[in-house]
Protein backbone atom coordinates (compact mmCIF):
# COMPACT_ATOMS: atom_id res chain seq x y z
CA UNK A 1 0.00 0.00 0.00
CA UNK A 2 1.32 3.43 -0.74
CA UNK A 3 1.47 6.53 1.23
CA UNK A 4 -2.02 7.95 0.17
CA UNK A 5 -4.03 4.79 0.54
CA UNK A 6 -3.69 3.54 -3.01
CA UNK A 7 -3.25 -0.69 -2.94
CA UNK A 8 -0.18 -1.38 -5.17
CA UNK A 9 -1.21 -4.52 -6.99
CA UNK A 10 2.34 -4.60 -9.01
CA UNK A 11 0.43 -4.27 -12.59
CA UNK A 12 1.69 -1.37 -14.67
CA UNK A 13 0.14 1.70 -15.10
CA UNK A 14 -1.05 3.94 -18.33
CA UNK A 15 2.09 5.98 -18.66
CA UNK A 16 2.72 9.54 -19.43
CA UNK A 17 5.73 9.30 -21.82
CA UNK A 18 4.44 10.14 -25.06
CA UNK A 19 3.12 13.93 -23.70
CA UNK A 20 7.09 14.31 -22.10
CA UNK A 21 8.57 13.42 -25.45
CA UNK A 22 5.93 15.78 -27.27
CA UNK A 23 6.81 18.91 -25.01
CA UNK A 24 10.43 17.90 -25.48
CA UNK A 25 10.01 17.78 -29.33
CA UNK A 26 8.34 21.62 -29.14
CA UNK A 27 11.32 22.68 -27.18
CA UNK A 28 13.98 21.59 -29.91
CA UNK A 29 12.19 22.29 -32.49
CA UNK A 30 11.39 26.07 -31.05
CA UNK A 31 14.85 26.38 -29.81
CA UNK A 32 16.34 25.29 -33.16
CA UNK A 33 13.68 27.65 -35.35
CA UNK A 34 14.96 30.65 -32.85
CA UNK A 35 18.62 29.88 -33.38
CA UNK A 36 18.34 29.42 -36.92
CA UNK A 37 16.68 33.13 -37.09
CA UNK A 38 19.68 34.69 -34.87
CA UNK A 39 22.57 32.70 -37.15
CA UNK A 40 20.82 34.37 -40.01
CA UNK A 41 20.56 37.79 -38.23
CA UNK A 42 23.74 38.34 -37.02
CA UNK A 43 25.88 35.70 -39.26
CA UNK A 44 26.82 33.33 -36.26
CA UNK A 45 25.61 31.42 -33.19
CA UNK A 46 26.82 33.01 -29.96
CA UNK A 47 26.13 33.06 -26.68
CA UNK A 48 23.41 35.83 -26.43
CA UNK A 49 21.84 33.72 -29.69
CA UNK A 50 21.71 30.14 -27.76
CA UNK A 51 20.40 32.07 -24.64
CA UNK A 52 17.52 33.25 -26.95
CA UNK A 53 17.16 30.02 -28.30
CA UNK A 54 16.77 28.15 -25.10
CA UNK A 55 14.29 30.65 -23.89
CA UNK A 56 11.83 30.83 -26.96
CA UNK A 57 12.15 26.82 -26.58
CA UNK A 58 10.91 27.13 -23.16
CA UNK A 59 8.21 29.89 -23.87
CA UNK A 60 7.03 27.10 -27.08
CA UNK A 61 6.83 24.25 -24.08
CA UNK A 62 5.31 25.92 -21.93
CA UNK A 63 2.57 27.00 -24.25
CA UNK A 64 1.64 23.89 -26.05
CA UNK A 65 0.32 20.73 -23.37
CA UNK A 66 -1.06 17.44 -24.64
CA UNK A 67 -3.38 16.25 -22.31
CA UNK A 68 -4.29 12.43 -22.42
CA UNK A 69 -7.71 11.53 -23.28
CA UNK A 70 -8.60 10.29 -19.52
CA UNK A 71 -7.10 13.58 -18.09
CA UNK A 72 -8.34 16.98 -17.65
CA UNK A 73 -6.10 20.53 -17.26
CA UNK A 74 -6.89 22.97 -15.53
CA UNK A 75 -6.02 26.25 -16.61
CA UNK A 76 -5.29 29.14 -14.74
CA UNK A 77 -4.81 33.03 -15.88
CA UNK A 78 -2.93 35.42 -13.66
CA UNK A 79 -3.86 33.37 -10.66
CA UNK A 80 -7.40 32.81 -11.14
CA UNK A 81 -9.18 30.14 -12.56
CA UNK A 82 -9.69 30.51 -16.07
CA UNK A 83 -11.28 26.77 -17.97
CA UNK A 84 -10.96 23.91 -17.96
CA UNK A 85 -9.21 22.29 -21.17
CA UNK A 86 -8.62 19.30 -22.52
CA UNK A 87 -8.39 16.51 -23.56
CA UNK A 88 -5.84 16.29 -26.79
CA UNK A 89 -3.72 19.45 -27.62
CA UNK A 90 -4.22 22.67 -24.92
CA UNK A 91 -3.01 26.14 -25.77
CA UNK A 92 -1.70 28.61 -23.46
CA UNK A 93 -0.58 32.38 -23.15
CA UNK A 94 3.58 31.97 -22.62
CA UNK A 95 3.89 33.98 -18.92
CA UNK A 96 -0.03 34.89 -18.33
CA UNK A 97 -1.37 31.52 -18.47
CA UNK A 98 -0.50 27.97 -17.02
CA UNK A 99 -2.42 24.58 -16.16
CA UNK A 100 -1.63 23.99 -12.57
CA UNK A 101 -3.03 20.73 -12.21
CA UNK A 102 -3.69 17.69 -14.24
CA UNK A 103 -7.20 16.04 -13.05
CA UNK A 104 -7.19 12.04 -13.76
CA UNK A 105 -10.90 11.19 -14.44
CA UNK A 106 -10.92 7.92 -13.95
CA UNK A 107 -11.92 5.08 -12.05
CA UNK A 108 -9.61 5.04 -8.88
CA UNK A 109 -9.50 2.67 -6.09
CA UNK A 110 -8.42 3.67 -2.73
CA UNK A 111 -7.42 1.17 -0.31
CA UNK A 112 -8.03 2.15 3.74
CA UNK A 113 -8.84 0.88 7.04
CA UNK A 114 -9.59 1.16 10.67
CA UNK A 115 -7.16 -0.42 13.42
CA UNK A 116 -8.53 -1.22 16.77
CA UNK A 117 -11.35 0.49 16.19
CA UNK A 118 -14.22 0.01 19.33
CA UNK A 119 -17.24 -1.41 18.33
CA UNK A 120 -20.68 -0.20 20.22
CA UNK A 121 -20.14 -3.43 22.44
CA UNK A 122 -16.64 -2.19 23.39
CA UNK A 123 -15.39 -5.01 21.31
CA UNK A 124 -12.32 -3.69 19.42
CA UNK A 125 -11.94 -5.04 15.71
CA UNK A 126 -9.51 -4.34 12.65
CA UNK A 127 -11.44 -3.50 8.96
CA UNK A 128 -10.23 -3.44 5.64
CA UNK A 129 -11.96 -1.57 2.88
CA UNK A 130 -11.80 -0.22 -0.73
CA UNK A 131 -13.41 2.95 -2.18
CA UNK A 132 -13.97 3.29 -5.72
CA UNK A 133 -14.34 6.63 -7.08
CA UNK A 134 -13.86 9.56 -9.64
CA UNK A 135 -13.51 12.99 -10.49
CA UNK A 136 -16.36 14.30 -12.06
CA UNK A 137 -15.72 18.12 -11.49
CA UNK A 138 -11.88 19.08 -12.34
CA UNK A 139 -12.64 22.67 -11.12
CA UNK A 140 -13.73 21.40 -7.64
CA UNK A 141 -10.52 19.17 -7.22
CA UNK A 142 -8.59 21.66 -7.95
CA UNK A 143 -9.96 24.28 -6.27
CA UNK A 144 -11.79 23.07 -3.52
CA UNK A 145 -9.00 20.88 -1.76
CA UNK A 146 -5.15 20.69 -2.27
CA UNK A 147 -4.58 16.88 -2.37
CA UNK A 148 -7.76 15.10 -3.72
CA UNK A 149 -6.61 11.83 -3.34
CA UNK A 150 -5.33 11.87 0.09
CA UNK A 151 -8.90 13.55 1.15
CA UNK A 152 -10.96 10.89 0.14
CA UNK A 153 -8.44 8.08 1.67
CA UNK A 154 -8.74 9.73 5.13
CA UNK A 155 -12.10 11.23 4.50
CA UNK A 156 -13.33 7.06 4.14
CA UNK A 157 -10.81 6.42 6.83
CA UNK A 158 -13.25 8.50 9.24
CA UNK A 159 -16.14 7.31 8.06
CA UNK A 160 -15.79 4.00 8.69
CA UNK A 161 -14.53 4.37 12.10
CA UNK A 162 -17.93 6.15 12.76
CA UNK A 163 -19.95 3.60 11.23
CA UNK A 164 -18.13 1.21 13.42
CA UNK A 165 -18.70 2.59 16.62
CA UNK A 166 -22.49 2.94 16.28
CA UNK A 167 -22.78 -0.62 15.63
CA UNK A 168 -22.33 -3.97 17.52
CA UNK A 169 -20.23 -6.59 16.67
CA UNK A 170 -22.77 -9.15 15.61
CA UNK A 171 -23.91 -5.83 13.40
CA UNK A 172 -20.88 -5.21 11.96
CA UNK A 173 -20.05 -8.89 10.64
CA UNK A 174 -23.31 -9.70 9.65
CA UNK A 175 -24.54 -6.89 7.75
CA UNK A 176 -21.31 -5.96 5.91
CA UNK A 177 -23.75 -4.85 2.50
CA UNK A 178 -25.42 -2.41 5.10
CA UNK A 179 -22.22 -0.78 6.57
CA UNK A 180 -21.10 -0.85 2.99
CA UNK A 181 -24.03 1.16 2.10
CA UNK A 182 -24.10 3.93 4.96
CA UNK A 183 -20.30 4.34 4.44
CA UNK A 184 -20.90 5.20 0.33
CA UNK A 185 -23.64 7.37 1.56
CA UNK A 186 -21.90 9.49 4.00
CA UNK A 187 -18.29 9.63 1.45
CA UNK A 188 -21.26 10.62 -1.21
CA UNK A 189 -22.45 13.93 0.66
CA UNK A 190 -18.84 15.01 1.88
CA UNK A 191 -17.09 14.60 -1.10
CA UNK A 192 -19.80 15.71 -3.67
CA UNK A 193 -18.45 19.68 -2.26
CA UNK A 194 -14.88 18.75 -3.80
CA UNK A 195 -16.17 17.28 -7.07
CA UNK A 196 -15.92 13.58 -6.48
CA UNK A 197 -18.36 10.70 -6.82
CA UNK A 198 -18.25 7.14 -4.73
CA UNK A 199 -18.95 4.64 -7.30
CA UNK A 200 -18.21 2.08 -4.59
CA UNK A 201 -17.63 1.12 -1.43
CA UNK A 202 -16.42 -2.88 0.07
CA UNK A 203 -15.65 -3.80 3.02
CA UNK A 204 -13.32 -6.60 2.56
CA UNK A 205 -12.27 -7.98 6.02
CA UNK A 206 -13.52 -8.11 9.42
CA UNK A 207 -10.54 -9.08 12.08
CA UNK A 208 -11.54 -9.65 15.83
CA UNK A 209 -8.56 -10.52 18.58
CA UNK A 210 -7.69 -13.72 18.93
CA UNK A 211 -7.96 -13.82 22.61
CA UNK A 212 -11.78 -13.01 21.94
CA UNK A 213 -12.33 -15.98 18.73
CA UNK A 214 -12.13 -18.78 21.05
CA UNK A 215 -14.93 -17.00 23.36
CA UNK A 216 -17.06 -16.11 20.75
CA UNK A 217 -16.75 -19.70 19.17
CA UNK A 218 -17.90 -20.97 21.94
CA UNK A 219 -21.04 -18.82 22.36
CA UNK A 220 -21.74 -19.29 19.33
CA UNK A 221 -22.20 -23.09 19.80
CA UNK A 222 -23.78 -22.53 22.53
CA UNK A 223 -26.38 -20.54 20.86
CA UNK A 224 -27.01 -23.20 18.47
CA UNK A 225 -27.57 -25.93 20.66
CA UNK A 226 -30.17 -24.03 22.43
CA UNK A 227 -31.85 -23.58 19.56
CA UNK A 228 -31.66 -26.74 18.39
CA UNK A 229 -33.08 -27.35 21.94
CA UNK A 230 -35.71 -25.80 21.68
CA UNK A 231 -36.75 -26.71 17.91
CA UNK A 232 -37.33 -30.22 19.56
CA UNK A 233 -39.07 -29.18 22.18
CA UNK A 234 -41.18 -27.38 20.22
CA UNK A 235 -41.93 -30.61 18.16
CA UNK A 236 -42.34 -32.48 20.60
CA UNK A 237 -44.81 -29.98 22.15
CA UNK A 238 -46.66 -30.56 18.46
CA UNK A 239 -46.79 -34.09 18.74
CA UNK A 240 -47.59 -35.08 22.26
CA UNK A 241 -50.93 -32.72 21.11
CA UNK A 242 -51.04 -34.74 17.33
CA UNK A 243 -51.66 -37.88 19.94
CA UNK A 244 -53.60 -36.51 21.96
CA UNK A 245 -56.17 -35.81 19.58
CA UNK A 246 -55.97 -39.35 18.59
CA UNK A 247 -56.42 -40.67 21.54
CA UNK A 248 -59.83 -38.92 21.85
CA UNK A 249 -60.94 -39.76 18.61
CA UNK A 250 -59.85 -43.58 19.40
CA UNK A 251 -61.47 -43.22 22.92
CA UNK A 252 -64.84 -43.62 22.16
CA UNK A 253 -65.02 -45.61 19.22
CA UNK A 254 -63.08 -49.32 20.40
CA UNK A 255 -63.27 -51.00 16.75
CA UNK A 256 -61.43 -48.25 15.36
CA UNK A 257 -59.12 -48.37 17.59
CA UNK A 258 -58.56 -52.22 17.40
CA UNK A 259 -58.39 -51.62 13.38
CA UNK A 260 -55.73 -48.96 13.75
CA UNK A 261 -53.63 -51.91 16.25
CA UNK A 262 -54.02 -54.13 13.16
CA UNK A 263 -52.98 -51.50 10.61
CA UNK A 264 -49.35 -50.95 12.68
CA UNK A 265 -49.00 -54.82 12.97
CA UNK A 266 -49.60 -55.08 9.49
CA UNK A 267 -46.88 -52.60 8.33
CA UNK A 268 -44.33 -54.25 11.31
CA UNK A 269 -44.98 -57.77 9.79
CA UNK A 270 -44.43 -56.40 6.38
CA UNK A 271 -41.18 -54.88 7.14
CA UNK A 272 -39.95 -57.83 9.01
CA UNK A 273 -40.95 -60.40 6.75
CA UNK A 274 -43.70 -62.04 8.83
CA UNK A 275 -41.88 -62.19 12.13
CA UNK A 276 -44.30 -60.16 14.43
CA UNK A 277 -43.31 -59.17 18.20
CA UNK A 278 -46.93 -57.72 19.90
CA UNK A 279 -45.85 -56.21 23.42
CA UNK A 280 -48.02 -57.25 25.98
CA UNK A 281 -49.19 -53.08 26.31
CA UNK A 282 -50.75 -54.12 22.07
CA UNK A 283 -52.03 -57.29 23.08
CA UNK A 284 -55.69 -55.95 24.10
CA UNK A 285 -55.99 -54.23 20.07
CA UNK A 286 -56.52 -58.11 18.96
CA UNK A 287 -59.54 -60.08 20.31
CA UNK A 288 -58.03 -63.47 19.33
CA UNK A 289 -55.05 -65.52 17.88
CA UNK A 290 -56.90 -65.72 14.38
CA UNK A 291 -56.72 -62.62 13.55
CA UNK A 292 -52.53 -62.30 14.11
CA UNK A 293 -52.32 -65.16 12.10
CA UNK A 294 -54.79 -64.07 9.09
CA UNK A 295 -52.57 -60.38 9.78
CA UNK A 296 -49.29 -62.30 9.26
CA UNK A 297 -50.70 -64.35 6.04
CA UNK A 298 -51.81 -61.08 4.33
CA UNK A 299 -48.38 -59.80 5.10
CA UNK A 300 -46.74 -62.55 3.35
CA UNK A 301 -48.72 -62.67 0.38
CA UNK A 302 -47.67 -58.72 0.37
Amino acid sequence: MTANGRLETGRSRTSRNGAIVFTLAVFALAAAVAGGVCQMVFGALGLGSLVAAVVVGVLAASSVHMVMEWEKAVVMRFGKFNRVAGPGLVFTWPLIEFYTIRIDQRVMATYFGAEETLTVDLVPVNVDAVVFWMVFSAKKAAMEVEDYSSAVSWMAQAALRKAIGRASLAEVAARRDQLDAELKEALEERLAEWGIDIIDVEVRDIVVPRELQQSMAAEAVATREKNARMIMAEAEADISAMLKDASANYADDPEAMRLRTMHLAYESVKQSGGTLVIPSAFSEGFADSDSVETLAKAAKKA
